[in-house]
């Protein structure tokens, strides 16, 4: 009896895991799938429909500012961010799920033109989270990867001219 047991344990324990391995594609396509609909409300300047891809605990921490940790802040981000654009877009490269399956990390590349001309590229690391049977964007950082531009000094001797 005991040997029959450990064998329907077993296989149902196998059968499990199959099923878990087999889903797992499917949420990686999921999620990419998602952040690629992200990148499009951004790329279309759809304020409200980009913010709405964070959880309300989400915390976005952009380079050389502070870390927006409220809805407000991330959505005034955004904004700015939107009107000083003439395109913005990221792929995702790479998506981890968490063994529990509700937890991701995706990690991949942008791309934007500032109003100015200027363009920045870069890369990203969002964690995903599934609440309520969604997946948000909790914790979104970002940043270039061309060189930082040297803060600009006064001329010699010019502060002595006032």
């Amino acid at each position: 009896m005991k040997t029959k047991t450990l064998v329907v344990t077993l296989t149902l324990g196998v059968a499990a895991a199959a099923v878990c391995w087999a889903a797992e594609p499917k949420i990686e396509q999921a999620l990419r799938d998602l952040d690629a609909q992200w990148s499009a409300a951004a790329g279309a300047k759809d304020l409200d429909k980009t913010v709405s891809y964070y959880s309300n605990d989400a915390i976005v921490m952009p380079p050389n500012d502070t870390a927006k940790t409220t809805k407000h802040a991330i959505r005034a981000l955004w904004k700015d961010l939107i009107e000083s654009v003439t395109s913005v877009s990221w792929t995702a490269t790479k998506v981890e799920m968490a063994k529990s399956g509700d937890m991701a990390c995706l990690t991949g590349t942008y791309e934007m033109t500032m109003k100015d001309g200027t363009k920045d590229r870069g890369k990203y690391c969002e964690v995903w989270e599934k609440k309520g049977g969604n997946w948000k964007c909790g914790t979104d950082i970002f940043n270039s990867d061309l060189p930082a531009t040297p803060a600009t000094s006064p001329a010699p001797g010019a502060a002595d001219k006032k």
